[in-house]
């Protein structure tokens, strides 16, 4: 489930909670503010916004499988113009970030009161949800750096697994089981385990130089 699929979820919760027919614009603006939410809080540019001072449970999560609901028709406006400006940051599919920037034009209700009581504009509001957007980027970027080391790390660990031994030397893995087999190449069983590491320096002794007057290339 993305970031907006759980703002929708709880928009919905909302709605319900409130004994609302339909889920309008002010539902779905708790719902992404709960999503992008810490401990009740959204940090957004130079806002912190405090979802209980807009009547949110905050700690509460929406329970059971999504009820079926109506969305308003200004709610569908919404979403619509939340899918131009994805396309328009040349962007597929609709998220939290697009959502937020929709509202950034809004005057009337929940949007209208928060704009009113701490000095929003369109501009400033926009600039705010584009920061976030950015700095999820880079943590996305950060969060993929251990990756890469963890790749680099097996790449150059000093034991090895039958397949991985087999995949180094370019050579079946049942190959590479009959050399252990054999004894032709030394192999080592983790303590009270089944499971089998060859050391990779151990790999050359199943190599033999080319002698003779031809030599494959």
């Amino acid at each position: 489930m993305n970031d907006a699929d759980l703002a929708a979820s709880f928009a919905i919760f909302v709605a319900k909670q409130r004994g609302a027919e339909e889920v309008m614009p002010d539902h779905i603006l708790l719902g992404c503010l709960r999503a992008i939410s810490r401990f009740g809080i959204v940090a957004l540019g130079p806002w912190s916004l405090d979802l209980e001072a807009l009547g949110i449970d905050w700690i509460r999560q929406p329970d059971g499988p999504r009820p079926k609901v109506a969305y308003s028709q200004e709610s569908v406006d919404l979403f619509d113009r939340a899918a131009q400006i994805a396309k328009s940051a040349g962007e597929t599919g609709v998220t939290v970030n697009h959502l937020l920037a929709a509202f950034a034009t809004e005057e009337d209700g929940l949007m209208g009161e928060l704009k009113r009581r701490h000095g929003i504009v369109s501009a400033s509001w926009r600039a705010a949800v584009a920061r976030l957007a950015a700095e999820e980027t880079n943590s996305a970027h950060a969060g993929a750096k251990p990756d890469h080391a963890a790749r680099d790390k097996k790449i150059a660990r000093e034991y090895l697994t039958p397949e991985e031994a087999a995949e180094a030397l370019g050579i079946h893995v049942q190959t590479m089981r009959a050399y252990i087999r054999s004894g032709r190449l030394p192999a080592f069983r983790l303590a009270v385990e089944r499971a089998i590491r060859l050391l990779r320096a151990d790999l050359e002794k199943v190599l033999e130089p080319l002698t003779g007057e031809k030599k494959e290339e």
